[in-house]
């Protein structure tokens, strides 16, 4: 077995903290990328089932908002369901439904500077045949 020259025995250790300092960041950021981007899709998929749920014959806007509200809450937390509006409106001739979400999600892990997240949902009313 080949002996290392003198001087080289910690060098492994050097190494380990170089790659380590890159990889460390690298890993958090994709990992708050992730985050952010569930928040978003769960805010979105929330505006979209209270628009929906909003759009039915015998139910109102108002009632998409509290939909909307609910899925949120149950899907991540009632901070993020503070502000949400729902208003009827008509596009091409066609009533509908759309619910806006608006929410800030901290940028970098649970505290610091926040990003600030707008999303709707639509949806066309139901009518009686």
């Amino acid at each position: 077995m080949a002996r290392r020259p003198r001087g080289e025995e910690a060098s492994a250790v050097v190494d380990f903290v170089l790659v380590m300092m890159l990889v460390i960041p690298i890993v958090l950021g994709v990992i708050q990328v992730g985050l952010v981007l569930h928040v978003r899709n769960t805010l979105t998929s929330a505006a979209s089932e209270g628009a929906r749920y909003g759009a039915t014959i015998d139910r109102s806007a108002a009632d998409g908002v509290e939909r909307t509200r609910q899925a949120i809450r149950q899907g991540l937390s009632e901070r993020y369901a503070r502000d949400v509006t729902a208003r009827e409106t008509v596009v091409n001739g066609v009533e509908g439904v759309v619910v806006d979400v608006g929410a800030s999600v901290p940028a970098l892990g649970l505290f610091g500077p926040s990003v600030r997240l707008e999303v709707q949902g639509h949806a066309v009313s139901e009518v009686l045949p």
